[in-house]
């Protein structure tokens, strides 16, 4: 099928908030690609990066929006059950948004890659506040940091949650992603050591692979 009719028909259903219909919509496509990366990457993120411009150009308003988003993660905790994960790992990761985002699916799609790769994944969801953040990944230690950025108007924020980071748990891996980095942003990050950016759940994917094998 057309992916981009896909998603056409998937974000009409969003849009008239029919959480059920979204639903049965989402498992046909997974049922039909037996791929939960395909889901996310083909079908949900490309909606709501849809929705996303939708609202930035003021075609939907703030509530569909909010509703939109919330059938989506509905739809993601469903899609949970079809995890595969073929070896549990002792590797620990702490997976946010940087402080001041309110969207959350993109990198509660990325901590499923974690899970799916079979690390022990601790999922702060959005707008923690990075102090908070730091102290909780002093007790966790975590072998690996991922934090997600939305909104262009925030990479100041992703920078300094970064140079913070740097000094809690300097040899930490960061992995950095999301939407904001369609627009440019790389500068904000190109400058420090053991920060990676990742543009989707397929990069991520194939890098922890990699990273499993250098253990």
């Amino acid at each position: 099928m057309n992916t981009l009719l896909e998603t056409k028909e998937f974000l009409d259903l969003l849009l008239a908030g029919n959480r059920l219909k979204s639903s049965e919509y989402a498992q046909r496509y997974f049922t039909r690609n037996q791929s939960v990366l395909d889901l996310y990457e083909n079908l949900i993120k490309k909606t709501m990066y849809n929705v996303g411009e939708l609202w930035e150009n003021n075609k939907i308003s703030v509530a569909t929006e909010h509703l939109a988003s919330a059938i989506v993660e509905a739809i993601l905790n469903e899609q949970y059950q079809h995890l595969n994960t073929t070896e549990i790992r002792t590797n620990t990761a702490l997976v946010a948004t940087v402080e001041n985002e309110l969207h959350q699916i993109g990198i509660k799609m990325i901590s499923d890659v974690f899970d799916i790769n079979g690390w022990k994944t601790h999922f702060l969801g959005s707008n923690t506040p990075t102090g908070d953040l730091l102290n909780y990944a002093k007790l966790l230690k975590p072998d690996m940091l991922a934090i997600s950025i939305s909104i262009s108007s925030n990479f100041p924020i992703l920078e300094e949650m970064i140079i913070k980071a740097k000094e809690v748990l300097p040899n930490t891996l960061l992995l950095v992603g999301g939407q904001a980095f369609t627009h440019g942003g790389h500068e904000y990050i190109a400058k420090y050591e053991h920060v990676i950016y990742q543009p989707d759940a397929y990069a991520a994917d194939l890098f922890l692979k990699s990273f499993r094998k250098k253990e």
